[in-house]
């Protein structure tokens, strides 16, 4: 097809606000699926998309519609809402020219749709609002137009009043992209360059390439070159999303598709990388994206029914299909052998771990999540750190950096006071506050990303009656007054219990610590000291009483300095035991201290 026919578009928005149905809708309009073949969510492929009702990967597909007689191809990429994947919608704007933002009509603009419309933005992408779930009672598009206008500068007149569910409005929306989003002419190449933005791994054909074609064009047979990975390939296979994957001899400039050349593994595919032909390589590369950077790491353990090498097996098959998860082998003193994962937040964290469970019918222990932290040293070195194990010695150390995020929540104008002081109890620097309505407002706070990271959303749910949203962007690593503090049982520093907190927090948090050891490590025939240390200092401590036997029980009557003479040998060998014993902390002591909530 002519590229001025092509339509490449994305359809971004908060979650739930009804991409996926409105995906649908297109869809069968476009009488690309039959009404047989229809389902919800038809897009959504995993259970766990369809269980959870979110798009965790970003999809693609190509439909063709009439316009004033003339044939236009559209090709849609349906992307994710949460704010995890917010490197999976980048990867799909950057293979588009337009974007249709979605918006609830009775919920209105929220934290993730504002994070989108910037993204979209500085992609240069032309939006198309779109106001969702118009036939619902309760809904105000007028309001929300008037929302759109005051917070993102898009103008109400241009709005799109549409019901994903019940189609109202959608074949008007389908003449608009065709009529309003660009072609792609503008940004063709004359050499043949095409732009990896996703990919899978497939057991049987290797790796599958999805690609937007910017310039020339791709036949099967034809050797191409990844620039960034310097291999060579010859392309078996070319095709299309229909939904399904459909078999094509050729992609052209504009066009949007998938390539199978025979790629045995996922490492030699780089997302962002660009596919050139090997006889006549494009003089310089299109732009890519930054590698995803992992946030939140923890460590996962075999359960007791559960083998390592059989984690190890179900990790390395996970990693075919997400790249932006990472995993190392790690061994813990109380756990064994595990493997330390790094994850983009806590809801993909969630669902790897899921994933894990389900599609390979294994049981993990995990740890409670961390961030990653930086280290200066006194030479001028600095050092990631993404566990309390890899730091130096403390007398090496001259500064600690942690991660900051800005932090966008929007929420309703009563939940205001709790949400401030749940703030401050996080360290949290209030920046502004803005009034999207009467009762709506968006507050932005700078935050250190460990203190949001685990059960802040939670909490945030709880103060607004679960009506308000959040979204973070990571803006770099800021000096902070941090500390390691260790836990000492029986005298004996313990490392798989050791944690990065805050000065502040350091006591508090090690006392409660302890405290759960106490109540989960059985008692023992001699005294065992919990202590909790910060450098070689002890900020805190419990004791586990012994067991005590009563050795005079068989003697009667007599002096009294028989009783104190094996009293005085009980002490003697309780003192000799303590010296050469070993504390024997079993599993559930090391799970309980997992829980780090209040």
């Amino acid at each position: 097809m002519e590229p001025e026919n092509i339509r490449n578009f994305c359809i971004i928005a908060h979650i739930d606000h009804g991409k996926s149905t409105l995906a649908d809708r297109f869809m069968q309009l476009t009488k690309l699926v039959s009404e047989r073949e229809m389902k919800a969510q038809l897009l959504d492929s995993m259970d766990l998309e369809r269980e959870r009702g979110i798009t965790i990967k970003a999809s693609a597909v190509t439909m063709h519609h009439e316009h004033e007689g003339q044939q236009y191809m559209l090709n849609l990429i349906d992307t994710p809402g949460h704010v995890d994947f917010h490197y999976e919608v980048s990867r799909a704007m950057a293979a588009c020219e337009g974007a249709l933002l979605v918006v609830d009509a009775t919920q209105g603009v929220e934290a993730q749709t504002v994070a989108n419309t910037y993204l979209a933005l500085e992609h240069n992408l032309e939006i198309i609002p779109v106001i969702n779930k118009c036939d619902v009672q309760g809904s105000q598009p007028d309001v929300v137009a008037e929302e759109i206008e005051h917070i993102l500068g898009l103008k109400k007149s241009e709005c799109f009043f549409v019901s994903a569910k019940t189609g109202q409005g959608v074949a008007e929306l389908l003449d608009a992209i065709v009529m309003f989003m660009p072609s792609p002419v503008e940004r063709l190449k004359k050499d043949t360059a095409a732009l990896i933005f996703d990919s899978h791994y497939d057991e049987y054909r290797g790796v599958i390439c999805y690609l937007r074609v910017f310039g020339g064009n791709l036949t099967i047979g034809q050797k191409v070159r990844m620039m960034g990975a310097g291999r060579a390939h010859q392309i078996t296979e070319l095709g299309k999303f229909t939904p399904e994957m459909t078999k094509v001899d050729s992609l052209v400039a504009g066009e949007v598709g998938y390539l199978i050349a025979n790629i045995r593994r996922l490492a030699d595919v780089t997302i962002g990388d660009t596919i050139t032909d090997d006889l006549h390589p494009t003089a310089k590369p299109l732009p890519g994206y930054k590698p995803p950077q992992q946030m939140v790491f923890s460590d996962f353990y075999p359960a007791a029914t559960t083998e390592y090498t059989h984690l190890r097996t179900a990790l390395e098959k996970l990693s075919l299909n997400d790249a932006s998860f990472t995993f190392e082998p790690q061994n813990s003193p109380a756990l064994g052998f595990g493997f330390r994962c790094g994850f983009l937040g806590l809801l993909h964290m969630d669902i790897i771990q899921e994933r894990l469970e389900r599609e390979n019918d294994l049981a993990v222990v995990q740890t409670a999540p961390t961030v990653s932290y930086e280290v200066v040293t006194h030479g001028g070195e600095v050092l990631r750190i993404d566990s309390p194990s890899q730091l130096p010695d403390s007398s090496h150390i001259e500064d600690w950096r942690e991660p900051m995020v800005r932090l966008e929540i929007i929420t309703p104008k009563d939940a205001i006071g709790p949400l401030m002081e749940l703030a401050e109890k996080r360290r949290c620097r209030y920046v502004k506050t803005d009034y999207l309505s009467t009762n709506r407002i968006l507050v932005e706070f700078k935050a250190p990303l460990a203190e949001i990271v685990y059960d802040f959303f939670d909490q945030l749910k709880g103060i607004s009656h679960g009506y308000a949203t959040m979204n973070y962007d990571l803006i770099g690593f800021e000096a902070s007054d941090l500390v390691k503090i260790d836990i000492l049982i029986n005298k004996v520093p313990v490392d798989a219990l050791s944690l990065i907190v805050h000065r502040s927090n350091a006591e508090a948090r090690g006392r409660k610590l302890i405290i759960r050891l106490r109540r989960n490590i059985p008692r023992h025939q001699f005294e065992v000291p919990l202590q909790v240390a910060i450098g070689g200092k002890i900020i805190a401590r419990e004791t586990i009483k012994a067991f005590r036997k009563d050795v005079t029980a068989k003697l009667y009557g007599g002096d009294v300095t028989r009783k104190m003479k094996v009293l005085k040998k009980q002490k003697e060998g309780k003192k000799r035991m303590k010296a050469i014993g070993n504390v024997t902390v079993p599993q559930e002591a090391f799970m309980s201290i997992l829980d780090t909530r209040e």
